[in-house]
Parts: structure tokens; C-alpha cells; sequence
């Protein structure tokens, strides 16, 4: 966090103050750098069924079928790979965990958040 200015990410640049933003975020240019306590706890209840444990962001999503939870795994897949940030997944016929962590640093990242809200995007575009 910037001492001068709390509301800043690391590099100066301002934390984002909502999904959206946080969303429109490009994950490649963030820093890895974990977030601390506070910073993370407001970030994380900017998105919606995302939980802390211990150094992963998680949510757990339910689908009607294998074609929708594939979809959705395969959209995944997109963000990270142009994000350059991958998460873990754990996928059956109708569910699927996501799991970020930026493993380089051994905790959660603005990569992590920034992910996650675009997960959040898919599943809810009309709050993107």
C-alpha cells in the first residue's frame, strides 16, 4: 500500500473502487505484490461468492450441465491465458471451483482480484 495515499496500489495507481473497475483492470501490468489484510477484505467484498482461504480466492459455481460448465471453464481459460495469471480448477458435470493464488509470492495478489472479477463478469454480465 502507498503510505501517502491508502487508496493507492502499489506503483501509485488507485485501487480499483468497484467489480467494474477492478474488472476493466489489466492483470499483466499489476505488480506481484501480496495485498495486506485491509486491502484485501475490501477488494474481495467488491465481488460476489468469493472466499478468502488462507492464500486462495475461491468460489464454487453451479451450472444446469456438463455443455454450460464447460463453457464457462473454456471462458476461464481465456481470461487467463490473456491475463497470463492461471488459476486451478476442479471440475465436474455441473460445478466448477475456481480457486487464484499468484504462487510466485506465495499469497493473493491484485492479479488474483482482478481475475476473479472477470469470472464474476461472466457469471453476471449485467453487473460488468
Amino acid at each position: 500500500m502507498n503510505p501517502a495515499n491508502p487508496e493507492a496500489a502499489a506503483g501509485g495507481a488507485p485501487m480499483p473502487s468497484s467489480a467494474q473497475a477492478l474488472a476493466q483492470s489489466d492483470a499483466r501490468r499489476m505488480p506481484a505484490r501480496n495485498l495486506d489484510a485491509s486491502e484485501l477484505q475490501r477488494l474481495v467484498a467488491l465481488l460476489d461468492g468469493w472466499e478468502v482461504h488462507g492464500a486462495v480466492l475461491q468460489r464454487h459455481c453451479s451450472f444446469a450441465n456438463y455443455h454450460d460448465t464447460m463453457a464457462f471453464v473454456n471462458a476461464v481459460a481465456w481470461i487467463a491465458h490473456r491475463s497470463d495469471h492461471h488459476p486451478d480448477l476442479q471440475v465436474g458435470y455441473n460445478r466448477c471451483q475456481v480457486q487464484w493464488s499468484t504462487h510466485s509470492t506465495g499469497g493473493l495478489t491484485l492479479k488474483d482480484l482482478i481475475c476473479a472479477a472477470q469470472v464474476d463478469a461472466l457469471l453476471c454480465p449485467s453487473k460488468a
